[in-house]
């Protein structure tokens, strides 16, 4: 079950229950996209997507992504992302971002020359955001997994 934490215009933030497993059936052998393979066969593996994607669980989040400002990295409307708040926010790395009272997603530029950091989209429609003394920036967490449906 998830829990809403946070609702914004751009992210909706829910917890994380492991306490609950639910094993699903795993081919192991992997999937074929190019000639069928009898992967049934070996369906009587079992994987539990808790353990499988939540590496710190009682620093991981949920979100869900709302707009397509991160839409060229993968991120689409609706995709549930898994967020790590315990990881150290690199150069480079896509992370939800709490700037000047608002919740985003967006990937982290570190200039090498001054140090500015910049929250950079992923769409060439959105202009990238440079962080300055007069905003107030918390790197929430760093997103680990896109969850997309097809």
């Amino acid at each position: 079950m998830l829990v809403k934490l946070h609702h914004s215009k751009s992210l909706e933030i829910y917890s994380v229950n492991t306490e609950s497993t639910l094993l699903i059936p795993y081919a192991k052998q992997g999937i074929s996209a190019g000639f069928p393979s009898p992967a049934e066969d070996f369906l009587d593996i079992s994987i539990d997507l808790n353990k499988e994607l939540i590496k710190n669980p009682s620093a991981t989040f949920y979100g869900r992504v709302k707009g397509n400002s991160m839409i060229e990295a993968g991120l689409s409307d609706g995709d549930l992302l898994i967020i790590d708040k315990s990881l150290e926010p690199k150069n480079g790395k896509i992370a939800v971002c709490f700037i000047d009272g608002e919740f985003t997603v967006k990937r982290i530029k570190i200039s090498r020359e001054n140090g500015i950091v910049w929250l950079v989209a992923e769409n060439k429609e959105y202009k990238p955001i440079r962080v300055t003394p007069e905003n107030e920036l918390m790197i929430w967490g760093i997103v680990t997994t896109v969850i997309k449906k097809m």
